[in-house]
């Protein structure tokens, strides 16, 4: 039975609560329902998020489209999506709608009968089906299932990319570049067209069988696999991206014209400048800082920030806007970028160009001598950037070694603007922000398109100042928009969950590190783990440890503030041109200033926007990493054979994961193929250990690696061992064991279910 909600409560119902209120309902249940059956209300309301994130965590339950449902145990009857086929030929289905994000191994289901109870329907990959489902062995959180179906749901005819391979007799096939799709597809002679083998496909199921490959239509061609475009051509097909902008978007955009400087401050005599890196294309943030010359604040800054007000010709419910909140923000990659705005907008209009008059939401901020801000204001203006410096520049300026093109700005720009970060570097310091500064890689191409280098982004000052800014630029939103009482979309990032700091903590203690039991953990906590191993060998082990460790950053209309940056009140405000979010925050704050005694309300969902934004960030950030999987893997794919350096990424059941020191290439190492012993995966320490000798291989060890095959389409890389790890005991028969440099057998499937959690860095 459900349990009964009361009258009142002080406290959160408990998770078996929760989770048999969930199992009683006839319907998925939503974190609303929740709080209404348990009369959960106000600020209750953040801890009942936590709650339910601590539980998911823990795998107790899953959002699926935003509801959220048990995952003790799949129900008797239910909708599967049939995936794969067996090595044993048999089909293989999963849960429809799982959410992989949450939990990224679904329970197994064989399917024992492709054919419905009632009729010859017989069911194939790619098909919905409705069955009777039946656990058949493992713990519920790690059970496998067989089903019988009931009813075949109809052909699922999802579009599926991949490459075409023409065959002797005139047909094709379809190599799908899916990492977790293992079918192939058939493409009948007459429906080849011009297609040539090597050609990048998407193509649609037409006929599927219970055994055998499955028939498809190729709807469109989008080039050659080898093409150098490919990978992110790939990327945005897979996630669905939108790359093409709609007639009537595109037409909207032809009619724009710069705003008037009715209704804004002049501030064009204000020496603003951009800087931003050496090949960006649009800027949409200038900065200043002068001394506070006010004898009430000895040693004080103003510091301006500008951003492009892109408001001014984004307008609620036109084409440009909704079709702007359907891509939700730009998605970088490393060939290209699929920009929110047209780049009529992004590179033209709100992009502050040098010596060219632009609109812009300003926000002043004055800070005293220690770095805490004391006021600030925003205002709608027309600006005109001064100057254009890439980080480089500016540092080289401040560095004593200054150009001809920055030597003009040293002294009346940029001068003020390091003596004003050096302020509020100090309460930074104090107010001790998560401290990790995890290393990035570029890749660096030729102008031909060919992978030239990849190699490490410089981390200079000039962008910890600019980030800084905008940081603060950021709070000020949030707390204008929260002082007008404005409703507004947070950018927060919550503590981490009781699970993973317990994990976390166990873990450190095997190097004779220590988190705080007891208490409610700080970023600061955080903080005095890396300073100790700073400069030393698990200096890089322990970094990963703790981002692991961490939540995910997502936007939310409750605030329950930025845990990483140690902030109660933060908002996306500064890249209006490429996050929809900022451009939200933009709106709430000129309703601010037109009409500040007027509640600002739109004819939204706030709540939905950031959810979908929340999804289109991720789906961003996925996008982004697989192509640069793909891309290395291409770089990589003529050095089979090679050695390599490498750091163990990531440690699981079946493999280990290595990280390449010098590109920074994801592989995978199949414990199948390490033939010196049989290793056991202990993943709570993240190590790795022989059985029979006694050899270890953790988390952040650098090893030695050959690489064996390379799938550029699927973005994987397979490599041998070649280090020996360390021996806790003595082996038996004495002496230590070379490494045996057999190649592993079977053919090499792409996968990498167990890629290390966590993106390279937490987006802010």
């Amino acid at each position: 039975m459900a349990p009964k909600p009361r009258q009142s409560r002080s406290t959160l119902p408990g998770k078996d609560e929760i989770l048999s209120f969930i199992k009683s309902q006839p319907k998925r249940v939503g974190k609303r329902d929740i709080a209404r059956a348990f009369k959960i209300k106000g600020n209750s309301k953040i801890g009942l998020k936590r709650l339910l994130r601590e539980m998911a965590d823990e795998g107790m339950i899953a959002n699926n489209r935003k509801r959220l449902v048990s995952t003790a145990h799949l129900p008797p009857v239910g909708v599967l999506v049939i995936k794969r086929l067996n090595d044993d030929g048999d089909l293989v289905a999963e849960p429809a709608n799982w959410d992989y994000d949450k939990n990224p191994t679904p329970p197994l289901v064989v399917i024992v009968s492709a054919r419905a109870r009632h009729g010859n329907d017989v069911a194939g990959v790619g098909d919905r089906v409705l069955a009777r489902i039946e656990k058949t062995s493992g713990s519920d959180d790690a059970a496998t299932y067989e089903a019988r179906i009931i009813k075949r749901l109809g052909q699922d005819r999802a579009t599926v990319l991949g490459v075409f391979k023409a065959l002797p007799d005139g047909s094709g096939i379809i190599e799908p570049i899916d990492k977790k799709q293992r079918a192939t597809f058939m493409i009948p002679a007459r429906d080849i067209g011009n297609n040539e083998s090597g050609d990048l496909v998407s193509v649609e199921v037409t006929r599927k069988k219970a055994y055998g490959p499955a028939q498809a239509r190729i709807k469109s061609t989008l080039g050659r696999i080898d093409s150098h475009r490919s990978a992110s051509r790939i990327a945005i097909a897979v996630y669905d991206i939108p790359d093409e902008f709609p007639a009537a978007v595109l037409n909207e955009v032809s009619h724009l014209t710069s705003p008037s400087l009715k209704g804004r401050e002049d501030l064009r005599h204000l020496p603003l400048i951009t800087i931003d890196p050496s090949d960006a294309r649009d800027h949409d943030d200038a900065v200043y800082a002068q001394p506070d010359t006010s004898p009430d604040n000895p040693g004080g800054f103003i510091v301006s920030v500008a951003i492009a007000d892109v408001a001014a010709y984004v307008t609620p419910g036109s084409a440009l806007d909704e079709h702007a909140k359907l891509r939700g923000n730009s998605v970088y990659f490393p060939d290209c970028v699929v920009p929110m705005l047209p780049e009529r907008l992004s590179n033209d209009l709100c992009s502050l160009r040098p010596d060219e008059d632009r609109a812009a939401l300003v926000c002043h901020m004055v800070f005293d001598a220690q770095g805490n801000k004391r006021q600030h204001k925003f205002i709608r203006a027309m600006i005109k950037s001064h100057a254009k410096l890439s980080y480089q520049q500016a540092q080289d300026a401040i560095d004593g070694k200054a150009e001809s093109s920055t030597l003009p700005w040293l002294e009346p720009v940029l001068k003020p603007l390091w003596q004003a970060y050096e302020a509020l570097t100090k309460a930074q310091v104090k107010r001790s922000p998560l401290g990790l500064d995890l290393p990035e890689r570029r890749i660096v191409f030729t102008r031909t398109g060919e992978i030239e280098a990849v190699v490490l982004r410089e981390r200079l000052e000039a962008h910890k100042l600019i980030e800084e800014f905008m940081i603060q630029a950021n709070v000020a939103a949030a707390q204008i928009l929260e002082g007008n009482r404005h409703p507004l979309i947070y950018r927060c990032h919550d503590n981490p969950s009781l699970e993973k700091t317990r994990g976390l903590s166990d873990f450190l203690k095997t190097m004779e590190l220590k988190l705080p039991a007891g208490e409610v953990l700080r970023p600061a906590h955080f903080n005095r783990i890396l300073d100790q191993v700073r400069d030393s060998e698990i200096e890089s082990l322990v970094h990963q440890s703790v981002l692991r460790a961490q939540s995910q950053a997502e936007y939310s209309v409750e605030n329950y503030g930025h845990f990483g940056l140690n902030l109660k009140h933060y908002a996306h405000f500064t890249s209006p041109i490429r996050r929809y979010a900022d451009l939200v925050v933009h709106r709430g704050l000129i309703a601010t200033l037109e009409n500040p005694d007027t509640p600002y309300d739109l004819d939204h969902d706030f709540g939905e926007i950031a959810e979908h934004l929340s999804m289109t960030e991720r789906r961003a950030a996925k996008a982004e990493r697989e192509t640069v999987d793909r891309i290395l893997a291409s770089f990589l794919a003529d050095r089979i054979g090679a050695e390599f350096s490498a750091r163990i990424s990531g440690i699981t059941r079946s493999a280990l994961f290595v990280e390449l020191t010098e590109t920074g290439a994801d592989g995978i190492i199949p414990l199948s193929s390490m033939q010196r012993d049989r290793y056991i995966a202990d993943e709570g320490l993240h190590r790795l250990v022989g059985l029979s000798s006694g050899e270890v291989f953790k988390l952040g060890d650098q090893v030695v690696v050959r690489l064996i095959e390379a799938a550029p389409v699927a973005g994987a890389l397979r490599f041998e061992l070649l280090s020996e790890g360390v021996y806790e005991k003595q082996q038996r028969g004495g002496g230590s064991r070379k490494p045996m440099n057999k190649r592993p057998s079977g053919k090499f499937k792409g996968p990498r279910s167990g890629r290390r959690s966590g993106s390279r860095h937490q987006r802010r």
